[in-house]
């Protein structure tokens, strides 16, 4: 399989201006990101807040420009050209993590499906409501005909991400960048959500970007993960290679806090706190040091992904079993 996505280098560092008088720091919210997902396959980015999962997925769809680095789509360098967005903007869709923020309140539902498809200048009107009907058959709301009539104020949390998954399909796109879908549902509907996605992603053999902070939903659905820390990728892999077998430090981190019925665990030894305050202007050396058991002096210089074993990479000096 070929990448129909790749990104190489990726650089988008913010200023956050100081308080009083006071200097100003530099947030790296992406530094030297590389990756790429093949056709068909689901490429999970994770990590916990502020690692810079939806600053990735942005700078992707050029909603913000990035500092330096470059995005390939089929091949295609996409930069500035009008042309170049229009491909990766019609190729690549994305799907929010709020249901209520991303649509439209006072917009029928059948108008912010259509909205896509009048945009890139799909179609006539017929042609457009019968797509809309075909999408939400596709995502399973039904009646479809009474759905498309109705405000969102009128559907639940996990209807209105259907309808934000139809808008998404509605392009019949290639990739779409999935940025946290199922955290702010419903625990019951969440599973119901998911289980579409992975679905229509088989059907329709769509690249995903599965960006989330559960590593439980990410093996379920991932073919692929790189786990992010304070805009770096430490740790990057087949998805049951790295969560089953982690050879960084913050990789273990996240799988040793994700909670399990299992009443043992009250007992379970933590040695990495991830939960801990972190200073993010101080990047010298590797950055993850300051809150890792198995810190040396060569930690002061930043450590490179480095291949452990077959695609499985990790960013580490100490070498961890």
């Amino acid at each position: 399989m070929d990448d129909i996505l790749r990104i190489e280098h990726l650089k988008k560092h913010f200023t956050k201006k100081g308080m009083f008088g006071k200097q100003s720091d530099i947030v790296r919210a992406t530094d030297d990101i590389s990756f790429s997902a093949k056709k068909g396959e689901v490429f999970v980015l994770a990590g916990e807040s502020g690692s810079g999962k939806s600053t990735i997925a942005k700078l992707i769809l050029r909603s913000i420009q990035p500092d330096s680095g470059k995005i390939f789509f089929e091949d295609q360098n996409i930069d500035n050209n009008p042309e170049n967005l229009k491909k990766i903007r019609m190729g690549c869709q994305m799907i929010h993590q709020d249901p209520y923020d991303s649509i439209n309140p006072r917009m029928k539902i059948g108008d912010i499906i259509s909205e896509p498809l009048e945009v890139h200048n799909i179609g006539n009107k017929e042609e457009r409501k019968n797509r809309v009907i075909e999408v939400l058959h596709e995502v399973k709301l039904e009646p479809a005909e009474e759905i498309i009539k109705k405000y969102p104020h009128m559907l639940s949390g996990g209807q209105r991400q259907r309808v934000v998954l139809a808008r998404a399909l509605s392009l019949k796109p290639k990739v779409i960048l999935a940025d946290e879908p199922v955290s702010m549902l419903d625990v019951s509907i969440r599973a119901e959500v998911l289980e579409l996605m992975h679905e229509l992603q088989k059907k329709y053999n769509i690249s995903f970007i599965y960006i989330t902070h559960d590593l439980a939903t990410a093996r379920y659905f991932g073919h692929k993960i790189g786990i992010l820390y304070l805009g770096k990728i430490v740790e990057m892999g087949p998805i049951d290679q790295v969560l089953l077998n982690p050879k960084h430090p913050y990789t273990q981190a996240l799988i040793d806090a994700i909670s399990e019925p299992n009443p043992d665990n009250l007992h379970k030894e933590r040695k990495i706190r991830i939960n801990e305050p972190s200073e993010i202007s101080i990047l010298q050396g590797c950055r993850f040091r300051n809150r890792c058991p198995y810190v040396i002096d060569k930690c002061k210089t930043e450590p490179e992904l480095e291949q452990i074993d077959t695609e499985h990479f990790s960013a580490c000096h100490v070498k961890i079993d």
